[in-house]
């Protein structure tokens, strides 16, 4: 399993676009590779040491809990890091 972390907070035009980056990617990769993919919200409003941590970079996109990007979220090179080809 590939754990997909998106950190950001509400009202974030540019969380609402890597949201959607990321929803677009996950449609395109095949089934089993997809399938193999879970993906979880975090926001910096709920949590002082995400916020300490990230506040200037959301959003924020983690793979495995490995930073991948943050601010503009590249649909390529997500699909690239998740298997996709």
């Amino acid at each position: 399993m590939t754990q997909l972390t998106l950190i950001g907070k509400p009202d974030c035009h540019l969380c609402d676009v890597a949201r959607e980056v990321i929803d677009q990617t996950l449609a395109e990769l095949p089934d089993p590779v997809a399938d193999r993919v879970e993906v979880t919200e975090l926001s910096i409003v709920d949590d002082p040491q995400l916020y300490e941590k990230w506040w200037e970079k959301i959003p924020v996109v983690l793979i495995d809990g490995e930073l991948h990007g943050h601010w503009r979220v590249s649909r390529d090179r997500l699909s690239q890091a998740l298997g996709g080809r």
